[in-house]
Parts: structure tokens; C-alpha cells; sequence
């Protein structure tokens, strides 16, 4: 008996300090950031969804003329930015999660996420052209749309490029879609380059890996971007090797993650107020006659790695107190819409009254764009992304409708391309570009109408 007296005593006195250690340990993390252990990343991050909504508000904004943020188009190098972090966290999560990356399976989410917005947006600006418009204004417009179609009007720009501002051309209403199709360039071989690196050299750590990878791409593609944007600006801002560095740093980041997660916690507050301001120092100082991206383009992108570095960090610090307001967070949540309509709308808008808008006006027609982009999110993009009927199917029903898609984009704009008359380079202004003349653009200007 009193064997088992000490005996009981012994493994009580272990057990009280094992749970005494047990305590120790939870209280460490709030004591010592950079030793404290590395917890599950968020699912949902209001800070990346705020930070949408900044990027987008810039774009809008910008191209409604507000004075003082006339560099306003760097939020386009903010979605950049996210864009890769969030698809890489994704492809990573997969990878290793056991199984292998699917590329019928990302495709199958791209093509619910993008096309059915971005089908709809493009089917209704050609034929508003063609109604609005006419002549040859709707005939090119029909003509971009084919390219828009197959996300290659970042091409259709550079290949314009100077001719487009010598024929004093007016700006495209399916301009914008050169953004999307830089995106969708990229993801057509980053996943491929993702599956392969976890296929080779596997006696280093995947995140390894893939660090190196995407430092040497950040480091190619940025000084390409500098050199190239030094020599044509106007093709250097719409080429993917220019812009690759941007979505690789949102990649890199989300690569990182475990380490960064273990910063210190002061450091979130400080590298997310940080971010903010170096983002909304790009769009206060920038303007249409900066050489851009080059190196003008690491003030926006490194703005926003630190406030996405912030929000990894550890929630509810610094920038994130601003980005998770209701006010932003519904803004981020329409972002992809508002950024479709609102360049069409702006621009047809002018053409059909025949008159350049005053600021006022624009504002008003940002808002009827933000009415289109309500309705787009709540009855198109919300309900095929997240269809549980396409979802449960195999992922190349998705793949299928994204074709289907893109095809009734293609066939409708090539019916207006044929049936239109074709545009000539020589074709005198008629109302639509009078409307839309802008004052003297330079070719590294081109930049500030996208």
C-alpha cells in the first residue's frame, strides 16, 4: 500500500509538471514572437480583401480624373501582387496536402472565377459599341474584343502600340482586359512550373525549392522591366516579362509563409502601416509621363508585400484595423466586377454624348458601373464560383463551359468584326474620339489610360 501511496504521488507530481511545462509553452508565444509556434494561416483575410478594394478604388478613381492621383493606375500592380499570393497559397495547400497539383482541377476554378464576369462585361461592351456607336469606333471595338476573347489585349496594345497615339486614336472601351490576360498568361505555366519543381530535387523541402525559383524569376524579370521600360515604355507595360515579378512576389510570399509567421508581432503593425503609405505614396507622386513599371513599380508592389507580410504576420494589427472595415471589405468584395464595368462604361458614356465628361459626370457614371457591378457579383460571378453543381462535377465540366465561354466572346465579336466597316489607321476623329482625345500623350504616357 505504500508502495502504491509513492507511487501515486510520483505520477501525480509528473503529471502536475507536465501540465505546469504544458502552461509554460502557451504562454511563450505572447512573450517571445520570433520563438512562438507557427499556427494555421488564415482562410479568409480581410486584409487582402481591403487591399482589393484600395487597388480597385485607385484604378476607378484615376480614371475619373480626381485630381492628386493621377499615379492611381499602380493598382493595378496591387492586384498583381495578391493575385499571386492567394493562387500560390492555394496550389501550395494542395501540394502539399498530400496530393498532387491538379491542372485540370486550378483550371476548372479559373475559368468559374474569371470568365463568366469577364464574358459578360465583353459581350456587353461590343454590342453597346455597335449600338452606341457605330461605324468604325464599334468595328474596333468588335476587333479588341477578339483579343479580349483569348486574353491576349495586352498583345493587341503592344502591337499598337505608337501607331495607336499616332492616328489619335481614342482608348479602347475592352482596354483594361490587358490585366487579365497578363494574369492568365502567367498561370498558364507558373501551376506546370509548381508540379515540376515538387517532381526534382526532393532532398530539399518543396518551399525551398520554389523559394529559389522565384527569386531568380523576381530578379530576371524586374531588371528585364527596368531595361525594357527604359527603351519602350508603351510595350513594356502591357509585356508579361515585365510584369511577371509582380505576381512572383505575391507567390514568394505565400511560399514563406511559415517563416514569416514567426516575425516578432510588433512587426505586423509596423510592416502593414508601412505598406499602406508606400502604396499611397505611388499613387499620389506617380503620374502619366512616369516610365513605368521599370523600377517605378517597386514602390506599389513592395507597399504591398509589406501589408500582406503584416496580415501573415499575426490579425487585427496596424493596416488591417482600416482594411477590415465594412465599407472596404464589401468594395474588395465587388472589386473584380467594378474593375470590368468601369472602364466601358467611362468610355462609352463620352462617346455616346459626344463630349468629354467632367469629373463630376465620370463620378457619376462610376457609380452606374458600381450599380452593374452589384447586380454581376450577386446573379453571374457569386453563383458560378461558387456552384455546388459544377463543383461536384469532374473539373473538366468547369474547363468545358470556360471554352464555351470563351468561344460565344470570340463568335460574337468576329459576327461585328464582319459585318462592321473596317477600321483604317487613316480614318478622320469622329465623335467618339473627339470625345476621348487626350492632351499630347507621349508613348511612356500610355500608361495612364489603362
Amino acid at each position: 500500500m505504500m508502495v502504491n501511496r509513492v507511487s501515486g504521488l510520483l505520477n501525480g507530481n509528473q503529471l502536475e509538471g507536465r501540465q505546469r511545462r504544458r502552461r509554460l509553452q502557451t504562454r511563450q508565444p505572447a512573450r517571445k514572437g520570433a520563438d512562438r509556434p507557427v499556427s494555421v494561416p488564415r482562410t479568409f483575410r480581410p486584409d487582402i480583401e481591403g487591399l482589393r478594394a484600395i487597388a480597385v478604388l485607385l484604378v476607378v478613381l484615376n480614371h475619373a480624373g480626381v485630381p492628386g492621383l493621377h499615379g492611381g493606375y499602380v493598382g493595378v500592380d496591387v492586384f498583381f501582387v495578391v493575385s499571386g499570393f492567394l493562387i500560390t497559397g492555394l496550389l501550395l495547400k494542395e501540394a502539399e496536402g498530400g496530393q498532387r497539383i491538379s491542372l485540370m482541377g486550378f483550371y476548372a476554378r479559373r475559368a468559374r472565377r474569371i470568365l463568366p464576369a469577364a464574358t459578360l462585361v465583353l459581350a456587353a461592351t461590343v454590342v453597346a459599341s455597335f449600338v452606341l456607336i457605330g461605324g468604325t469606333g464599334a468595328a474596333r471595338t468588335a476587333e479588341d474584343g477578339q483579343w479580349a476573347a483569348l486574353f491576349a489585349s495586352n498583345f493587341r496594345s503592344i502591337e499598337q502600340g505608337t501607331d495607336y497615339w499616332a492616328s489619335d486614336l481614342p482608348p479602347s472601351p475592352l482596354q483594361h482586359y490587358w490585366s487579365l490576360a497578363i494574369e492568365e498568361q502567367f498561370y498558364l505555366f507558373w501551376p506546370a512550373s509548381m508540379i515540376a519543381v515538387a517532381a526534382i530535387g526532393r532532398r530539399f523541402p518543396l518551399r525551398t525549392r520554389l523559394t529559389l525559383l522565384l527569386a531568380v524569376t523576381i530578379a530576371g524579370s524586374l531588371a528585364w522591366s527596368v531595361y525594357a521600360t527604359s527603351e519602350n515604355a508603351s510595350a513594356a507595360y502591357f509585356s508579361p516579362l515585365t510584369r511577371t515579378w509582380e505576381l512572383a512576389a505575391g507567390a514568394i510570399l505565400a511560399v514563406l509563409t511559415p517563416t514569416i509567421m514567426r516575425l516578432p508581432a510588433f512587426l505586423a503593425a509596423v510592416s502593414g502601416v508601412a505598406g499602406l503609405i508606400a502604396i499611397a505614396a505611388a499613387a499620389l507622386t506617380l503620374d502619366e509621363y512616369t516610365r513605368f513599371p521599370g523600377s517605378a513599380a517597386l514602390l506599389p508592389v513592395g507597399g504591398t508585400v509589406l501589408v500582406i507580410i503584416g496580415g501573415t504576420i499575426t490579425a487585427n494589427r496596424g493596416a488591417e484595423l482600416l482594411l477590415r472595415s465594412r465599407p472596404l471589405q464589401w468594395v474588395g468584395k465587388l472589386s473584380y466586377s467594378l474593375y470590368l464595368w468601369h472602364w466601358p462604361v467611362l468610355i462609352l458614356a463620352a462617346g455616346a454624348l459626344g463630349t468629354e465628361l467632367g469629373i463630376a459626370t465620370k463620378l457619376a457614371f462610376a457609380g452606374g458601373a458600381l450599380a452593374l457591378s452589384v447586380i454581376t457579383y450577386k446573379y453571374v460571378e457569386s453563383p458560378v464560383r461558387n456552384s455546388g453543381w459544377l463543383k461536384a462535377r469532374r473539373p473538366s465540366v468547369s474547363v468545358a463551359l470556360g471554352v464555351a465561354l470563351v468561344a460565344l466572346s470570340l463568335v460574337l465579336a468576329s459576327t461585328l468584326v464582319s459585318i462592321l466597316p473596317k477600321p483604317s489607321p487613316t480614318d478622320e476623329l469622329d465623335g467618339f474620339a473627339s470625345a476621348q482625345r487626350v492632351e499630347a500623350p507621349s508613348p511612356s504616357s500610355y500608361c495612364g489610360l489603362v
